[in-house]
């Protein structure tokens, strides 16, 4: 059969490439620059748009999108062609893909510290930006696809059903979590309230976790490591089994996160048992990758690429380990909401993801263009700074973890807290914070390492835009061989793949979230439970914009330790007009669902503009602006509609007279201000007096006997 001739696209490549650094870089310092604020909180400078709890979130969603986003892109273009023995189907639309996704992060970068947002975890980005992440998304689906009907390699390599899985599942996940009800520009309410939200949040979170940073990162792993290697992967029925359960067991997971919660207990249940089987898929995944090795070890001390990757891998097998062991029910109730959990991600991120993606890096960037590696001396240097970055950074946060824990359920003989003073927990951990920013720094540094040596290696070469190639076409009258595996039939029809890729992962995720709608003993409702007065919406956004659940929780789990600590324990139904949930996933500071009604409003109004004259040595920010800006009022009945329309009981028309009420609560809280110290002069129309309403209002809707201090 004659062969043809055709040229792999490398610029595209080059493109993802040079982003993945970029924001690589930017997103590891805006993290460096927050860890610091927990230890200096002097660095919020009262500054809103570079507070904390701005910032948070720009920073999670830059590594994981911009610096993981890139990455994917740029190994998946790469190995992609090469796999499938083709161009990738439409040039045009690799550069809409890349350029659409620059544009993203860009909107992200500006949105983020401006307060739109969400308030739901790595799903923070507005309406008009989730479009936008669909469109491309979208786009690059058509290429992807488009390039696998046109290829000339008749059976699809393992890497490629990775990419297909995270190529569905992405999209699927996206879009379920992203309905919401928009009222402005950059303003929306999620669709789902509550529990619902919850659910269908952390089934996004996990797996946003599973099919975004794992999977497509699973399928690097099996292109580059044997080509790094020159050795074929390990085992073909591994990685089959690998594959199909890890993407069937992988959805069902994210219930884990919302143990002790609110959430109906067969559900819970249901994300321990599957998150406790994923062990075994993912460490299949991790000994093909390790094993893939066999008889090339000694390249390991020499070769730079596969030093990361082994480390990458290694911790790919940690993580995979402690998450599974993390759901489990009795670990859960020591680890959740404290830095334990927020060690064990970054194992993942700068670990799995950060070290994979430098190996690549290092292996893919000489090649492309034509030269050697500048310095593998520099390499060296990175893969030692950063390892041991990654040991300062998440160690000091287990130990952090496992003190917030103790002392966060510790009695004395009398049977009363031992810590009552939340801020005894944290101060106590401000050691570890600093050691934690140490880490951080060490690994930034050698970030800026590979910088300097890609640099280096560009200027040195001869970039190789369009790379020729040579194969046969496809033989359209090709007969599999009757002794052909079952599995073989798949890798021949990419269309049948992708759809029963689809099917795998849509089974877990509806037995999980549709019982939530459909039945409504899932979520008992509770009479005396009302809509927010629109003085305390108006607040409950401000709350939402400041960032404040990335250090508050509202959530108090049934432990003796947070009732006696905080009071009743949080039912299903109080949450029920929340759009969207606030339940948390971390508590730098106390929760905060039994809060309304524990302070007089004074407390309130002076801890927002000096933490620490409420709370001595609080790492708590400033948020001075409250004090300057403005309530919106004009976007109150647009509100109050919205919430109609997603089920709130307001009455017909009361969007035309809410403001009204609005202002007479407004009234009222500074009446009460100026009766509890005649020095505090301040505007009704400023945004602190409508977040005191809503934190006053917070937990109050259900009679509680009054606990702990």
């Amino acid at each position: 059969m004659s062969t043809e001739k055709f040229y792999y696209d490398n610029k595209i490549v080059k493109y993802f490439a040079y982003a993945t650094i970029l924001w690589g870089v930017v997103g590891m310092l805006v993290g460096l620059i927050a860890s610091l604020q927990l230890v200096f909180p002097s660095l919020n400078m009262g500054i809103q748009y570079i507070t904390f709890s701005r910032i948070r979130p720009l920073h999670t969603n830059a590594v994981i999108f911009a610096f993981v986003g890139n990455g994917i892109f740029m190994g998946v273009y790469y190995s992609l062609q090469r796999l499938l023995k083709a161009r990738m189907f439409s040039d045009l639309l690799s550069n809409i893909n890349f350029w659409g996704w620059q544009l993203i992060i860009v909107s992200a970068a500006i949105t983020l510290p401006l307060g739109f947002t969400t308030g739901k975890e790595y799903a923070e980005l507005e309406w008009p930006i989730d479009i936008a992440i669909t469109l491309i998304w979208v786009v690059f689906g058509i290429n992807f696809v488009g390039t696998l009907i046109k290829r000339r390699e008749r059976h699809i390599y393992v890497a490629i059903w990775f990419y297909i899985a995270t190529l569905v599942t992405i999209a699927v996940l996206h879009i379920v979590n992203s309905f919401e009800l928009p009222i402005s520009l950059f303003k929306s309410y999620s669709w789902y309230a509550g529990v619902q939200d919850a659910l269908v949040q952390w089934w996004y979170g996990h797996n946003a976790v599973a099919f975004f940073l794992t999977t497509p990162y699973l399928g690097l792993m099996y292109y580059f490591m044997p080509k790094a290697a020159e050795r074929p992967v390990y085992s073909y029925k591994l990685s089959i089994i690998h594959f199909w359960a890890l993407t069937f067991l992988y959805i069902w997971a994210g219930p884990h996160h919302l143990l002790y919660t609110a959430l109906p207990d067969w559900a819970q249940t249901i994300g321990v048992a599957f998150s406790f089987m994923l062990i075994a898929p993912s460490w299949g995944g991790m000994v093909n990758g390790l094993l893939t090795l066999r008889g090339a070890w000694d390249k390991v001390r020499d070769n730079i690429v596969l030093k990361f990757m082994v480390v990458a891998v290694t911790c790919y097998g940690m993580s995979t380990f402690e998450g599974p062991m993390l759901s489990l029910k009795n670990i859960n109730a020591i680890a959740h909401y404290t830095d334990w959990i927020v060690g064990h991600v970054h194992i993942g991120a700068l670990g799995w993801n950060g070290f994979l993606t430098f190996g690549i890096l290092y292996w893919l960037i000489p090649r492309m263009f034509r030269t050697e590696l500048y310095s593998k001396k520099l390499a060296n240097i990175h893969f030692w700074i950063g390892s041991l970055g990654i040991i300062l950074y998440s160690l000091p946060l287990y130990w952090a973890g496992f003190t917030q824990s103790l002392m966060w359920k510790e009695f004395t003989e009398e049977g009363i807290l031992k810590y009552p003073n939340f801020l005894e927990t944290v101060t106590n951990i401000l050691p570890m914070y600093a050691l934690r920013s140490v880490g951080g720094t060490l690994y930034l540094v050698g970030a800026l390492i590979l910088v300097y040596n890609i640099v280096k290696t560009v200027k040195s070469g001869n970039f190789l835009a369009n790379e020729e190639a040579e194969a046969a076409p496809l033989d359209k009258n090709f007969t599999p061989a009757s002794s052909e595996g079952w599995h073989r039939y798949f890798e021949r029809k990419p269309v049948i793949m992708v759809v029963t890729s689809l099917l795998v992962i849509l089974i877990g995720g509806m037995v999980e979230i549709i019982p939530t709608f459909l039945i409504k003993s899932n979520i008992p409702t509770i009479s005396s439970v009302k809509p927010y007065t629109p003085l305390e919406l108006q607040g409950r956004d401000i709350y939402v914009r400041d960032g404040c659940y990335t250090c508050h929780s509202q959530m108090v789990r049934p432990f003796r330790s947070e009732t006696v600590r905080y009071g009743e324990y949080s039912k299903a139904g109080e949450f029920v007009y929340d759009h969207p949930f606030q339940w948390g996933s971390k508590r730098t500071g106390p929760d905060l669902h039994r809060v309304g009604g524990k302070y007089p409003d004074s407390w309130h109004y002076n801890h927002m503009i000096d933490p620490e004259s409420m709370s001595p040595g609080s790492i708590m920010p400033t948020y001075p602006w409250l004090y300057d800006q403005n309530i919106d009022v004009s976007t109150t009945p647009a509100k109050i509609r919205a919430m109609q329309t997603l089920g709130v009981p307001y009455a017909v028309g009361y969007d035309l007279k809410a403001n009204d009420d609005l202002w007479k609560q407004a009234d009222e809280i500074v009446a009460r201000l100026q009766k509890d110290n005649p020095k505090i002069k301040v505007n009704k129309e400023k945004e602190i007096i409508a977040l005191i309403a809503y934190l006053q209002r917070l937990g109050t809707d259900i009679k509680l006997q009054k606990k702990g201090n």
